[in-house]
């Protein structure tokens, strides 16, 4: 963007964060733009909701420099960047605005952008699977945030798809060996870049917390095993994001032989591949799967004995952060938008259907007549659609989560589990809680294009006992707070489980039925 290359001759200022070594900014209600002088250079914001603003500060160089590779740390800069526009998103499929490989940007909201302050840093880690997305949702502001916890808020860019985790290190070790996780270098590259800059911008680098939905929370329970992230986060919250398997390298390899083949490029052809246009490898990304030939090719963290040297979380919970508290959250209806958004047809579901509806979606090797009888027992009143996105959420989007929460209760680690149950008001109440209902609560942006409200007034106080959980853990490394009933960590058998409804309670084993269920076959992650 035309502002990013907009630079301000302030040798004053200059000089005085020369001398001192200090971020110089007005308070945030103040007149004057915050010039804050970050690892890489001098940047300015601006004021918004009482808070001062930073978009678009650039924490690595231009990937398509080193396409496919770790990333390097931008060229440092001297003279003031102007940063008040959002950073460019990773090329993707889809309509996300302003796309490029240059795209390690992230933005800061801060009560206060000085030295001193040592507020907890909340580091946003957005969804969209591995595939798409970006920071700049207007969803994810954290201007309410920041200034409702005084904390600073940041939320990042990352290559993602085949430009974060197409895995050639079986194919092209020498030139591209930590391809299949490049995006989650990204991401310990921004990490990084908050510990060193957290101080400058009001924050303390002691009191970092991640957290993130959907892929985002997939990320951070990779992050988690990852020797390279150890100790760049001191708390962490998972929104419906799981991961506790990673992709193994032979079937990495066949999906990067497959996006290959459909590039026209041969396996060992270096020189094609870092010269092919991005919209080309854009294009490629609806290649078929050839593990799930039903669906395109998946891109996910890899173990690549490099980046990931075990899985996440499978055989046990990674000890590195057996100590870093964690909430863990889902929702109640996660399925009935993931999947009956683009096909509505299993809102109309017949008996006879649903079987087969179950065998393509569960995503689990279970017999689905057993299912079917067994949700026939559990909840009598259920119609088949009810049945269908019930056991699809518990069975491919749910496991995940007690899967980590059980495999850190052995341990003994800190875990607060939660599900969301306040239903989404639209199409009368259809949705019921879906998944991404609880980012809006989250970031007390309940207003803003892309919330799922729930009625008022009880979806407001929702959104303040979340975001106070949140802001607890980063701030004292325990979520409960004066607002919320006592929440108990979780431990076995009694999975204590904060539900959020119309009424915030506490409940033991919630669902317990189906969690059982479902142990009864292994768990793998999809994709991987």
């Amino acid at each position: 963007m035309a502002d990013r290359n907009i630079y301000l001759n302030r040798r004053s200022v200059l000089a005085a964060m020369g001398s001192t070594g200090l971020a110089l900014a007005a308070r945030a209600g103040g007149g004057e733009d915050p010039v804050v002088l970050t690892s890489n250079g001098p940047v300015s914001g601006t004021h918004e909701g009482g808070v001062a603003v930073f978009r678009g500060i650039r924490y690595g160089a231009d990937t398509a420099l080193t396409r496919f590779a770790k990333p390097r740390r931008p060229e440092p800069w001297k003279e003031v960047l102007r940063t008040v526009a959002y950073g460019a998103a990773s090329p993707q499929r889809g309509n996300e605005p302003n796309q490029s490989e240059d795209c390690l940007f992230l933005n800061v909201w801060t009560p206060e952008a000085r030295r001193g302050a040592q507020r907890p840093v909340m580091v946003y880690i957005h969804g969209g699977a591995y595939n798409a997305g970006s920071g700049s949702d207007a969803l994810y502001d954290g201007a309410r945030l920041a200034a409702h916890g005084d904390v600073v808020v940041i939320t990042i860019n990352h290559r993602l798809n085949a430009f974060g985790y197409l895995s050639l290190g079986k194919l092209m070790p020498e030139a591209f060996p930590d391809s299949g996780n490049a995006g989650q270098w990204d991401i310990i590259a921004a990490l990084e870049w908050v510990r060193d800059n957290a101080e400058a911008f009001g924050g303390d680098p002691a009191q970092i917390m991640v957290f993130g939905q959907s892929g985002g929370g997939a990320k951070i329970a990779t992050l988690m095993a990852a020797p390279a992230a150890k100790e760049l986060f001191h708390s962490a919250a998972t929104m419906s994001g799981q991961q506790v398997t990673a992709s193994g390298p032979i079937n990495a390899r066949k999906r990067a032989e497959a996006f290959l083949a459909r590039l026209g490029i041969a396996p060992g052809d270096v020189a094609a591949l870092r010269a092919m246009a991005p919209e080309k490898l854009v294009e490629a990304l609806d290649t078929e799967d050839p593990v799930n030939r039903e669906f395109s090719v998946y891109f996910g963290p890899v173990l690549d004995g490099r980046l990931l040297t075990r899985h996440p979380f499978w055989p046990d919970a990674p000890a590195q952060s057996a100590a870093i508290p964690i909430i863990l959250g889902n929702t109640h209806d996660e399925t009935r938008n993931l999947i009956g958004r683009s096909q509505p047809e299993y809102f109309e579901l017949g008996w006879e259907d649903l079987p087969a509806a179950l065998t393509r979606h569960m995503r689990c090797d279970i017999d689905a007549d057993e299912v079917v009888q067994a949700y026939r027992g559990f909840y009598p009143e259920h119609t088949p659609t009810d049945i269908f996105f019930a056991a699809t959420t518990a069975a491919r989007s749910w496991r995940g989560q007690v899967e980590e929460a059980d495999a850190r209760a052995r341990e003994g680690s800190p875990t607060w589990v939660y599900r969301f149950d306040l239903p989404w008001t639209a199409d009368d109440e259809r949705w019921g809680a879906p998944h991404a209902v609880d980012i809006g609560y989250a970031f007390l942006n309940l207003d803003r294009q892309g919330a799922m409200p729930g009625k008022a007034p009880s979806a407001q106080a929702i959104s303040r006992q979340l975001a106070g959980a949140f802001i607890s853990l980063a701030r004292h490394g325990n979520p409960n707070h004066s607002g919320l009933p006592h929440w108990p960590a979780h431990a076995l058998p009694d999975r204590a489980t904060l539900i959020f409804s119309d009424t915030v309670r506490v409940e033991e084993d919630p669902r317990g039925q189906e969690r059982a269920l479902f142990a009864k076959v292994p768990f793998i992650q999809w994709g991987t």
